[in-house]
Formats: structure tokens, C-alpha cells, sequence
């Protein structure tokens, strides 16, 4: 089957849709769940991401490539067969690691060669290589292979990265029709989604999004943002992208964010979102509610027995009080990693689901005015 994006309704800028994918449906606006390395860190498996109600799985071209390479994952099955994630999913590119690993790498105009930042090891990845790479590991969409650049950089440096980018998405596309038309295809109907640059300069954003816009690619992202801007001016930049954005394509939120960035996100017309925050966070001890952002190692919590959430209904929750997350925290137990991960992910999904039955109602704006602010407070 071919990809397809149905817009079912919008209420202002805000958009309900289906995307279509040869591993099944992705009802948007979505979160989607942080696999890095074909798991969620925090002792989480395939199946418990089911349990969250995660619809898409998210993992890492460059860590996969390195351990235990695509080769290995292709021959088990691709990364569904591999971590048993029957659903969507998304692999990015290795363009964030050119940011990440900024002390490790050298760009080029035909890629980036990389220290492996395991081993030393040289490393290099291009467009071809990465679509190569995704292409091997088999998941429902790819990202183009760009560079994400932090905020505030250098004019100059900015716009010749812009251009370096565009060069290598149409390198990028050139690559993904080849390899999904070869007989060998892991997954004949992978699509790919080009990202958007231009750094905090609105021209160069603008600019970017209407040329890679003509390349008529199954969806676009928004890359770039929440490297080091303010949260008012990743708010100005998405909002000023958008309207250039095809209205008939998916929309991807690269790396964002809190409860309440993703509430302001999907009210600029975001669809897709993915950050490692809500498992990072759970796995210091930062849990999510709907008065806002707890931290269960703080003392008022060694004799409480109340859930972390009485509105929750994930396994934490369900089961147990904050008393004993606390104690398992403060024991050092693995299983106080995995239930707070567990609730956090359960939390960016209920909300997501909550977000999509408020714009199906005609009521997501009440719903963002309720909880934007409050789900993002610390308590």
C-alpha cells in the first residue's frame, strides 16, 4: 500500500488526521514513544509500549548503525521483526547526531564523518548512506539526513548550512526512490519526510521550507528548534513556517517537548512530536499529572499513599502509591525507572488522545486555555 494523509477536521490552525502506513494507521496529532536502540530506556519492551498506547515507535539511524548494525536488523526482520513492534514506525536520519555530537563529527559538503563516540572509530554518513541505512532497518517513514544546527548561530554559518541541506534532501530523495523500487526493498513503502532549517532567522526559514516544499515529499518536519532558543521564539518560527507548510501532508515537530509545548504545538498546526523528555525525566524522578510536574524523591512523598496520579490509569498508578516509588528511588531499584517511565509515557499518550477527541468536539481551544500552563508548572 502507498502512504496517505487524510485531514479529517481542523479548529483554528489545529488539525485531526489519519496517516496511512503499510504497518497501520497513525491517528494525529500523535506523540511519538522514544526507541533509541530499538527500546525505551528504563527497562520498557515492545510490548509495554502497546500498553501506554503508544501508536508510533521512534528509533536512532546512527546508534542502530553502530550497534548492532543494519545489516544484523535486515536479517532479523527489519526493526519490526527485530523489536517486535507490530505498528508505525519512524527512524530519523543521524542529522540531529551532527548537533549532539558536535565534538565528534566534521561536515562536509557530501556528509559527516563521525568519532564514534563508543569506540573512536571513523565513521561517515551522507545522504546516501543514511537512506541506505534506513532503508535496511525498515521502518514506515525516514527522515532526510540534515543538519540540525544550534541556536543562536552565525548568519553566515546558518544559510550555508540551509543550502547544504537542501542539496543533500534532494540527494536524499534520489537515493529513497531507488531503494524502494529495488525488488530487495525491507519495506517497499517507506516514505520520506523533509525537515526544515534556518536556525532563529525568519527569512531563512521561510525560504527553506518553500523550496523543499516543491520537492512534493509524502511530509515535512520542523527541525532545528529547541537547541537553545526560547520557548517564545520557537513558538514565533513554527508559527511563521507553517502556512508554507503543504496543508496535505503530514507535519513533524522535531524534539519537542513538555505537556504544554506540545499543546501550543498541535494549536500552530503540528502533527507529529517526538522528545526523549517524558522518559529522561521519569527516569530522575519527574513524573507528570494534571496539577502539573512532581518530583517523588522530594520528602513530603515518603508517607504518602496517594497514586502519583488519581486521574492515571497507567500500571504506577493502578498499583502503587507515591510512598513506595519514592522508596524504590531512594533503594535504588531498576523497577522505580520502569514504573515511572511507564507512567510518564502513559501520560504524553492519554494527552494526545485527549487533544485529538477535543479538535474532533470543536473544543481544543478550551482544552489548551485548561491545561497549557498547568501541565507544565512544577508542583
Amino acid at each position: 500500500m502507498s502512504m496517505s494523509f487524510v485531514l479529517l477536521k481542523t479548529e483554528g490552525r489545529a488539525r485531526r488526521g489519519v496517516y496511512r502506513t503499510a504497518h497501520g494507521e497513525i491517528q494525529t496529532p500523535v506523540f511519538m514513544n522514544v526507541a533509541t536502540q530499538a527500546a525505551i530506556k528504563g527497562g520498557l519492551s515492545s510490548f509495554d509500549l502497546a500498553d501506554v498506547g503508544c501508536q508510533v515507535a521512534l528509533c536512532n539511524t546512527y546508534h542502530l548503525h553502530l550497534r548492532p548494525g543494519e545489516e544484523i536488523v535486515r536479517a532479523l526482520g527489519g526493526l519490526h521483526g527485530f523489536m517486535r513492534w507490530p505498528g508505525p514506525m519512524l527512524t530519523d536520519s543521524g542529522g540531529f547526531q551532527v548537533f549532539s555530537l558536535a565534538s565528534l563529527r566534521r561536515v562536509t559538503e557530501e556528509g559527516v564523518w563521525f568519532a564514534s563516540h563508543i569506540d573512536g572509530r571513523r565513521l561517515f554518513l551522507g545522504p546516501e548512506e543514511s537512506m541506505a541505512i534506513q532503508a535496511s532497518l525498515g521502518a514506515d517513514i525516514a527522515m532526510a539526513f540534515d543538519e540540525c544546527v544550534s541556536n543562536p548561530a552565525p548568519r553566515d554559518y546558518v544559510e550555508a548550512s540551509c543550502a547544504r541541506t537542501a542539496r543533500w534532501l534532494t540527494r536524499c530523495r534520489d537515493e529513497w526512490r531507488r531503494l524502494t523500487a529495488g525488488d530487495g526493498a525491507q519495506n517497499p513503502d517507506q516514505a520520506l519526510f523533509g525537515i526544515n532549517q534556518g536556525g532563529t532567522y525568519d527569512d531563512l526559514r521561510v525560504a527553506h521550507m518553500r523550496e523543499i516544499a516543491a520537492l512534493a515529499l509524502p511530509g515535512y518536519a520542523i527541525g532545528g528548534l529547541a537547541v537553545g532558543e526560547s520557548t517564545e521564539e520557537m513558538y514565533r518560527i513554527i508559527s511563521l513556517v507553517e502556512p508554507h507548510m503543504p496543508a496535505d501532508r503530514p507535519r513533524y515537530l522535531m524534539g519537542v517537548g513538555t505537556p504544554g509545548n506540545l499543546l501550543e504545538a498541535v494549536a500552530r498546526g503540528m502533527d507529529f512530536f517526538d522528545c526523549v523528555l517524558p522518559a529522561r525525566n521519569a527516569r530522575h524522578g519527574h513524573l507528570y499529572t494534571e496539577e502539573g510536574c512532581l518530583n517523588i524523591k522530594n520528602e513530603k512523598y515518603a508517607r504518602d499513599a496517594a497514586p502519583v496520579d488519581a486521574a492515571c490509569g497507567c500500571p504506577l498508578c493502578r498499583h502503587f502509591s507515591r510512598a513506595y516509588l519514592r522508596h524504590l528511588f531512594k533503594a535504588g531499584e531498576i523497577l522505580a525507572l520502569r514504573l515511572s517511565v511507564l507512567h510518564n509515557l502513559f501520560f504524553y499518550n492519554r494527552l494526545m488522545a485527549e487533544i485529538r477527541g477535543a479538535i474532533d468536539e470543536g473544543r481544543f481551544e478550551s482544552l489548551r486555555q485548561a491545561k497549557a500552563e498547568r501541565l507544565d508548572r512544577r508542583i
